[in-house]
């Protein structure tokens, strides 16, 4: 387990995996992608519960992009199914992805730093006072709401008030991921959400993705560095050459183990 890092308390009523025989709330099976004579996917079945974080580890040109395009809605496969609590979807876009619960965090966060914390966390969702013209934005509400859901996700911090690009890269990562759980993503898809980051800011991200997971949401880490997705990990898929090179759960494998999968190397 990462330096700095701990799970946090167990889950709060009402939150955390499904039951047993539920749908989980994002899958694909047979999933497929070609771009003229490129096959980027062949075959890619996988499976998201809720209140588990699965990672995604391989390579670079193993196809974990263009999976998370098609799980968010930017590409529709060549072939197979994606289905949102067991009902096959066709997400043309973005939208229709976020329509169903999903939100994908990417590493550029589309966070705007000159504005606060708390406008950033509210944005697109504002909470407001009055009605027809007299309408405004209610601000002691949105901060001190802000304030409070950072808080539960164990993200402290001194002032919602001040800009977000004065935050360390992992404290802008974790309100990124907050914010879409805050806006009722059930899915989370994270693109390498540590990937540029210290240690310690590291830990904090991993921190932020296990107690999203706690609160119920079902998690897709993506990543091509095992020692990120061994600490938060529920289940991990290795993708190799646009393939599933298989599945396991965590306590079949180690990250020494991944990172030999990873290459093709016998576990």
């Amino acid at each position: 387990m990462s330096p700095g890092f701990h799970r946090p308390d167990p889950t709060p009523s009402g939150a955390g995996p499904a039951r047993a025989g539920e749908p989980p709330p994002l899958a694909a099976a047979g999933v497929t992608q070609r771009f003229g004579r490129l096959v980027a996917l062949e075959d890619v079945s996988l499976e998201l519960p809720a209140g588990c974080v699965t990672c995604l580890l391989g390579d670079n040109g193993a196809g974990k992009s263009t999976l998370i395009r098609i799980l968010s809605g930017v590409h529709l496969p060549t072939a197979g199914t994606v289905r949102v609590d067991g009902r096959a979807v066709r997400l043309r876009s973005p939208r229709d992805a976020r329509r169903c619960g999903i939100a994908t965090v990417y590493q550029d966060l589309a966070l705007a730093p000159l504005l606060s914390v708390w406008r950033n966390f509210v944005l697109g969702a504002e909470p407001t006072l009055g009605s027809g013209p007299f309408r405004r934005l209610d601000v002691e509400g949105a901060r001190a709401r802000a304030g409070r859901e950072l808080a539960d996700m164990g993200i402290d911090l001194a002032d919602v008030s001040q800009p977000v690009g004065r935050l360390s890269g992992g404290q802008r990562q974790a309100i990124a991921i907050a914010r879409a759980v805050h806006l009722g993503a059930r899915v989370l898809i994270l693109d390498e959400p540590a990937a540029a980051l210290g240690m310690r800011q590291a830990a904090y991200v991993l921190d932020t993705i296990t107690r999203s997971a706690r609160r119920g949401a079902a998690v897709l880490l993506v990543t091509h560095n095992p020692l990120h997705a061994w600490p938060v990990g529920d289940a991990f898929i290795i993708l190799r050459h646009g393939r599933v090179a298989g599945r396991w759960e965590k306590d079949e494998v180690t990250a020494e183990m991944l990172s030999r999968l990873m290459v093709g190397a016998q576990a």
